[in-house]
């Protein structure tokens, strides 16, 4: 490995998701350099999308080119997959993961078809239309990460995608004001109408005590994805199950708390404490354990099935 890529990981990392770097602290050192490198790839992506700096700055990001960087990254990408040096540390660390883990190629390409979305202003008219986003933006993440962890079982793959979907619906329930702020609206366009919100004033303070509803509901869609990813731990390492069930725990508090707060969701950013990280870290490692005993329970048909490989 080279020091200067994982060094220009673990400070994307560190910068752009201080939760999911304390919960990467809990893999095994091959598992760990892999996870935060991969990560640094995603993150890299996101910024050049939006015109952001590891996460920030999106606001006031230059979003004009889009197209551009987009088509930039497809080919930096396809070149990763050929072979080619790797200049960018971003796209050095990338190649590395996708060489030792044997990461197929239609996974990145799907997550950058999801940014495709963002740059096209893709409309999102029902809740497929939703649920297709997070796979592509979310989903395939947690089928990267799997790979990284050693999963090859499609049924594990299947639950890694869920956590990852699971991820994202809170995601979208937390920063709806947010991201309506720079014109990006996730929520189904037949949901809105149903509550009577126009979707360019999803952010008016009037239309909170309706938005909340919309976001509970957000919330409540993710709890099945959030149950079926528990089923996966089993499959995993127990390093690696206790960094995800770690994670499993953090970001589902996130969606409890976006639903506690109802139409003061937004008034301030959703984050858990420094006291709920630790207690999920605890709590992590008992489930990780209990998991080497967990009966397997089939998948819930209703659940969102991600596309199979040819």
């Amino acid at each position: 490995m080279n020091d200067q890529v994982i060094d220009h990981s673990t400070q994307a990392i560190n910068v752009g998701s201080k939760s999911f770097a304390s919960a990467a602290k809990l893999f095994d050192e091959r598992t760990r350099q892999s996870a935060v490198m991969l990560y640094a790839w995603c993150r890299h992506c996101d910024d050049v999308i939006d015109g952001q700096t590891l996460g920030h700055g999106q606001v006031e990001g230059d979003r004009s080119t889009g197209e551009a960087r987009l088509a930039e990254l497809v080919d930096l990408t396809e070149r990763a997959y050929a072979g080619e040096p790797m200049r960018d540390p971003a796209f050095a660390a990338f190649q590395q993961v996708i060489q030792r883990h044997q990461i197929p190629r239609e996974y990145p390409l799907e997550h950058l078809a999801g940014f495709r979305m963002d740059v096209q202003d893709y409309r999102y008219q029902t809740l497929d239309d939703t649920l297709l986003y997070c796979y592509r933006v979310a989903g395939v993440v947690g089928l990267m990460m799997a790979k990284v962890m050693g999963a090859e079982a499609e049924a594990t793959l299947d639950r890694a995608c869920d956590l990852g979907m699971a991820f994202q619906l809170t995601n979208i329930a937390r920063d709806i004001v947010e991201d309506a702020e720079i014109g990006r609206v996730y929520l189904p366009a037949d949901w809105l109408a149903e509550a009577g919100i126009p979707a360019e004033a999803i952010g008016l303070p009037y239309n909170r005590p309706a938005l909340a509803l919309l976001a509970a509901r957000l919330v409540d869609l993710a709890e099945p994805y959030y149950r079926s990813a528990s089923q996966g731990l089993r499959d995993l390492p127990l390093r690696s199950a206790w960094s995800i069930a770690t994670a499993h725990g953090v970001y589902r508090q996130i969606g409890v708390e976006v639903k506690a707060r109802g139409a003061a969701a937004w008034d301030t950013r959703v984050s858990t404490t420094s006291a709920q990280k630790l207690q999920f870290l605890l709590g992590g490692g008992m489930l990780a354990l209990a998991s080497r005993k967990m009966p397997l329970t089939p998948r819930p048909d209703s659940l969102w099935t991600r596309p199979r490989r040819a």
